[in-house]
């Protein structure tokens, strides 16, 4: 789960760190109504309007502007508002902007990069920080890897003054800031174990004339399987920033991710599933879809995954690969025999089978008298949904 920037930076606030102040609006109207409560509280002549998406780059794709007066904030808030923002992060269709961020404006005199993730490599906690700030981390990985300065933590302790200080000291804090920086460090690795969070970014990370060390941006992800002890961050959740069919798909216990290719899948557990994924793209065609159906698979889920697939107009045909160990392949050949059925298929489907109930399965597919295609093994399986959706 993703959220907002300004979300973001709500709760960066309650773990002790120094964000710029800032209001979020929905309207051109609320944008100069923030601009001026800035204006009149902290006497702000220069206001920050930000695009609110879930996806970086939105300075380089025109969703973030600097406005030294009422007026242009009024413009570039009704710019950005309703545009379909594009950057390196969204569809080539964009994003539509529904909410902006006015914040203050910040006296930069250095950028820097920040984040703690979850490292598999290491299977730790890492922080990661750079003297690259603004840039993307990836493009400084590739062109410069020795930017990145790495800290590996200890659950146990957390972050110690001395990791945080070799960071800090690593990516050219001057040694008046360096204090702040320390802090500023370790209360993000704070907010994000307290969050349950798998991504905490802030990108950049600045020091302002004044020496203070402050997150201009947040980026959070966070596992979907801690969230029910959190409820607050649930409520953050934006519904118009994810995919209508993963909405759905969570509905029923689906796993479901849109792909850009025109094979849908449906299999029974994950390993199955990219196995599946990759063995379509073996056979030279691109899968349209990540979808397992779990262990417990019923009929219902069965059907309703098939109507996910087919809402994707790019579906030219559907693979489906099924493991019978808790799931038992007369249950999923139910299941797809009558979701063929109820949604009218027309597109070609091939279905293979193998372990628990298997020939019990593939008769239910055989006396069912639809056009399904049998397969017993993936590269058969792959081969002939391949050349029929060709």
């Amino acid at each position: 789960m993703k959220i907002h920037e300004y979300q973001g930076k709500e709760l960066l606030k309650q773990f002790g760190m120094t964000v710029p102040r800032g209001i979020p609006c929905f309207s051109v109207d609320e944008a100069v109504k923030a601009a001026e409560e800035l204006s009149k509280t902290l006497g702000t002549k220069v206001w920050v309007v930000k695009a609110q998406i879930h996806a970086g780059g939105r300075g380089k794709g025109g969703g973030v502007k600097v406005a030294k007066s009422l007026d242009e904030v009024r413009q570039y808030a009704s710019q950005i508002l309703g545009m379909q923002l594009i950057t390196h992060q969204t569809s080539a269709t964009g994003q539509k902007v529904r909410r902006l961020l006015i914040e203050e404006g910040a006296d930069i005199r250095q950028e820097y990069y920040l984040a703690v993730l979850t490292d598999r490599a290491t299977q730790k906690v890492a922080i990661m920080a750079s003297s690259e700030g603004g840039m993307d981390i990836e493009e400084v990985a590739h062109a410069t890897p020795e930017k990145i300065l790495k800290e590996f933590i200890d659950p146990l302790v957390g972050v110690t003054d001395q990791q945080a200080l070799h960071l800090a000291r690593g990516i050219g804090v001057p040694e008046a800031s360096q204090s702040d920086a320390v802090q500023q460090i370790k209360h993000l690795y704070t907010c994000y174990m307290e969050t349950d969070a798998s991504l905490a970014e802030i990108n950049p990370l600045i020091l302002e004339g004044n020496g203070k060390i402050k997150a201009l941006d947040a980026k959070f992800n966070f596992d979907p399987n801690a969230l029910f002890r959190h409820p607050d961050i649930v409520a953050y959740r934006d519904l118009d920033e994810e995919d209508a069919a993963e909405i759905e798909a969570s509905k029923f216990d689906l796993a479901y991710i849109s792909l850009d290719g025109n094979i849908g899948c449906l299999v029974n557990g994950a390993g199955l599933a990219m196995a599946t994924m990759d063995t379509i793209k073996l056979f030279g065609a691109e899968p349209a879809n990540f979808l397992d159906v779990g262990g417990g698979a019923t009929t219902e889920k069965v059907t309703e995954a098939f109507k996910i697939m087919l809402k994707n107009p790019a579906v030219k045909g559907i693979l489906v690969n099924i493991f019978g160990g808790i799931m038992k392949c007369d249950t999923i050949a139910n299941g797809v025999v009558t979701a063929a059925r109820e949604t009218h298929l027309s597109v070609p489907l091939v279905v293979r089978m193998k372990g628990t109930n298997e020939d019990l399965g593939k008769q239910i597919l055989k006396d069912s008298g639809l056009p399904i295609i049998s397969a017993d093994t993936m590269a058969e399986a792959a081969t002939k949904i391949v050349a029929a959706v060709r």
